[in-house]
């Protein structure tokens, strides 16, 4: 019975973020202060597609490799965008993690857009501004 609540409660999860992801399709709707960890964590206990799990389609690798070049052309990025995750299937690119600021956010964007085409970009970016003690 444990066993079967888990599989419901993971699968309600999972609908409720596919929702989510869906509503954020072209849209710049950066989530303020969130943290890498929990995010990454996440989406391994539930499955959803990372980028160590995409597929290795020549066409998608290309389009991945074109973003990550552009934002390792900008020596300004903090290295939370340097390390943004891409994840290119079937030509959509959908954006997750931490930047610092909301330029390196638009940069970034504006790279997956000019690569893959503004409709078949998924912002899931967080800007999380570093803190001073």
């Amino acid at each position: 019975m444990k066993l079967i609540n888990k599989i419901m409660t993971c699968t309600f999860l999972a609908v409720i973020l596919s929702a989510t992801s869906f509503s954020q399709v072209g849209q710049d709707n950066p989530k303020v202060g969130q943290d890498n960890s929990k995010v990454n964590e996440a989406d391994s206990t539930l499955n959803l597609m990372t980028a160590d799990r995409q597929k290795s389609n020549q066409e998608d690798m290309q389009i991945t490799a074109r973003i990550r070049k552009d934002i390792m052309r900008q020596k300004s990025f903090s290295t939370y965008a340097q390390n943004i995750k891409i994840i290119t299937t079937n030509g959509k690119v959908t954006l997750k993690g931490p930047v610092r600021t909301m330029n390196e956010l638009k940069s970034i964007v504006k790279f997956a857009r000019a690569a893959a085409g503004t409709s078949n970009v998924v912002n899931e970016i967080a800007v999380t501004p570093e803190t001073t003690n």
